[in-house]
């Protein structure tokens, strides 16, 4: 095993804890549609949790998408590089 594929491996391995921990904190999207919500609700709760959520849908999108650009590269890199 070459030096390179090890840290492909273990930047793949990075990039795959990565998204399934951003992806736990997420909440469903039909979290509350059957609670009855009572109570005050302020401005500055709702966006709070909004702008979290939202923070992490983006980050879910940005690693996700680095993470088959990774996968991409990693194969073009193994078919192109030197057989032993």
């Amino acid at each position: 095993m070459s030096a390179a594929e090890i840290i492909f491996g273990i930047i793949l391995l990075l990039f795959s804890i990565a998204i399934t921990i951003i992806v736990l904190l997420q909440e469903g999207h039909q979290q509350d549609l059957g609670a009855i919500t009572g109570g005050a609700d302020t401005f500055l709760s709702k966006n709070k949790a909004r702008s979290v959520d939202a923070f992490l849908a983006r980050w879910t999108k940005v690693i996700a998408i680095g993470f088959f650009i990774l996968v991409i590269a990693i194969n073009v890199y193994m078919y192109f590089a030197p057989k032993k």
